[in-house]
């Protein structure tokens, strides 16, 4: 049920937050609350993910790309995603996400997501999407980025991306 408070926080106060670009990046703040903690009284390692939705929906809402596609791909579902844990979050202290696309292949768009307390990195997670489109069926990022009118050009998928996604790939066939 807290995510649902924080989605409907987040949707009420998009709007009021300053505009970003597709690939972002785009900040996300949130606060570690009581009912983040793990029995070690640090934010739950699945509470990161969690709120990685959040704010991935952020930079879909403030970049505008949601508006631009939902009657097209209205859902970008998580294929894939990996988290490094650097340093703990402890309780009520505020932190933001860090959203950015590292790009994407014939079928999947790459973001890294930092979890960020000041200039200090918390955790580092990297996330792979597909495009799931209204009426069925799958869209590849370029078909969704020309939809909405954004170049479709990938900046260039750093090399430990791609050994990433072979690896995921690898992973779901054993």
């Amino acid at each position: 049920m807290k995510l649902y408070f924080r989605l409907l926080w987040l949707l009420l106060t998009a709007r009021f937050q300053p505009k970003v670009a597709v690939l972002g990046p785009c900040r996300t703040r949130f606060r570690v609350w009581p009912t983040d903690l793990d029995v070690l009284r640090h934010m739950n390692n699945g509470q990161y993910l969690i709120l990685c939705d959040l704010a991935r929906m952020d930079i879909l809402i403030r970049s505008g790309l949601l508006a631009k596609i939902k009657d097209f791909a209205p859902m970008a579902v998580v294929a894939a995603e990996t988290i490094q844990f650097s340093r703990s979050l402890e309780p009520f202290q505020s932190f933001e996400i860090e959203t950015q696309a590292l790009g994407w292949d014939h079928r999947l768009l790459y973001l890294q997501q930092r979890f960020v307390r000041g200039e200090e990195v918390i955790a580092t997670a990297v996330v792979s999407l597909r495009f799931v489109k209204r009426k069925g069926g799958t869209a590849d990022p370029v078909e969704v980025l020309r939809h909405a009118g954004e170049p479709t050009e990938s900046p260039e998928l750093p090399e430990w991306v791609q050994a990433w996604s072979r690896n995921m790939r690898d992973l779901r066939a054993a």
